[in-house]
């Protein structure tokens, strides 16, 4: 009984984590791909070209998912922490 509820937290935990990341991560791999392919093109094979736009990229779509990730996060911690409160 206890075990399967903490099976479902710990699984609703992981899937929140992952949907929570999957924008930034994204986001680092639409920048990368796009430097690489400029500079496959271009043929500037600097490997530390790619680093700054990425974290910028990060950056930004982090600041403007910001508002989306605490409503989720305040959304899980509710029902996680809601029983106890609540009794």
């Amino acid at each position: 009984m206890v075990s399967d509820s903490a099976i479902d937290v710990t699984r609703e935990m992981l899937l929140l984590m992952m949907m929570l990341s999957a924008p930034i991560l994204g986001a680092a791999l639409v920048i990368g791909l796009t430097i690489s392919v400029l500079q496959a093109v271009t043929q500037i094979q600097e490997q530390t070209l790619t680093f700054v736009p990425k974290i910028v990229g990060m950056a930004l779509v982090t600041v403007f998912a910001m508002p989306w990730i605490v409503s989720k996060t305040m959304e899980f911690s509710a029902r996680m922490f809601g029983p106890w409160v609540s009794g």
